[in-house]
């Protein structure tokens, strides 16, 4: 009899849709995906996108908290510092590339405190301008900035985010003077962009598409090495003379480092298979990203690769670290 229980027990654990961690099988209890930023833009609007179809496919809640400030390090840093054990998910974006090299004290190792889950959305920024703007491309912006250094200003969705360090690298490339006005958020420089008090702005396709399509803004260049399929008319910066630009702002899913293997490999399928579905890709592709079936290796030597190509453009556009 005990024999037969035993092999009961084990065949039931064979059949179990968990991960057996310690007593207990994984998932047991709700599953937190940390949102670095403020609810309202797109990394919030992404994960709120995910999380109900993972929820179905874990069998456990999945919770989105908003943990906003220092450019994503407090959120960043409450990922770091969470137990690994599956129940913490940071989402994070491409300032995880750029903070350690304008950070002298971050509370984090970057690199040796995280796990690449998945890539969500590679998404470039969009440069826009104001209609009454007398440019149509990027070269004729240029030409209209060397003819009036100082008087054209852009603007930036915060301190040393992507949006402003394409910028400063476009203007370190052409060599012009155009006037920096900083906000706190890409949404209250999108509308001073479209009110006029500002000429240009590199931004999420996300929040400027709409006014693109509704003829409020005009869209001049993307930042990324091809077109996107939404922005299939717009070209990229570098086909508007400068070779080799190639700058984005991407999306992607993050553990705490020593999270077992086996609950990375289940969350990475279970990702994908959300990111696959037909209304995720359309949604992907409507707001001018793309997604990624990279395997969480994949995705970790993809995140090395920003890490160089991030502290290059800082060093050649001259920032400091603080």
């Amino acid at each position: 009899m005990k024999k037969l229980i035993s092999t009961l027990l084990i065949l039931g654990a064979l059949v179990s849709p968990g991960i057996a961690i310690g007593a207990d099988p994984w998932p047991n209890k709700p599953i937190r995906i940390v949102v670095t930023f403020a609810p309202g833009g797109t990394s919030d609007v992404l994960s709120r996108a995910i999380a109900p179809e993972l929820s179905k496919a874990l069998g456990q809640p999945v919770v989105v908290v908003n943990k906003p400030g220092a450019n994503s390090i407090i959120g960043t840093q409450e990922v770091a510092r969470a137990a690994p054990d599956g129940y913490t998910i940071g989402l994070l974006i491409s300032a995880h590339a750029i903070n350690p090299y304008i950070n002298k004290n971050l509370p984090y190792d970057s690199k040796k405190d995280f796990i690449p889950l998945a890539m969500l959305a590679l998404m470039p920024g969009l440069l826009t301008v104001n209609p009454n703007v007398p440019a149509n491309n990027v070269q004729e912006l240029i030409a209209l900035a060397k003819e009036k250094p100082g008087t054209l200003s852009y603007g930036t969705p915060g301190g040393l985010t992507s949006g402003q360090l394409s910028m400063q690298y476009l203007i370190k490339l052409a060599g012009v003077d155009i006037t920096e006005i900083s906000y706190k958020g890409g949404g209250p420089a999108l509308a001073d962009l479209l009110a006029g008090h500002i000429q240009m702005l590199i931004n999420s396709p996300t929040s400027t598409i709409p006014h693109v399509q509704a003829g409020k803004l005009r869209a001049l260049a993307t930042t990324g090495a091809k077109r996107p399929s939404a922005l299939a008319d717009i070209p990229t910066i570098a086909e508007s003379g400068f070779p080799g630009f190639e700058l984005y702002e991407w999306y992607a899913l993050f553990l705490p480092a020593g999270t077992p293997k086996e609950i990375v490999t289940r969350l990475h399928t279970e990702v994908m298979k959300v990111m696959a579905a037909p209304e995720m890709v359309k949604r992907i592709a409507e707001i001018g990203a793309e997604s990624s079936t990279d395997t969480p290796e994949q995705f970790a030597r993809f995140v090395e690769k920003e890490d160089l190509v991030w502290g290059k453009i800082i060093k050649a556009i001259g920032v400091r670290p603080e």
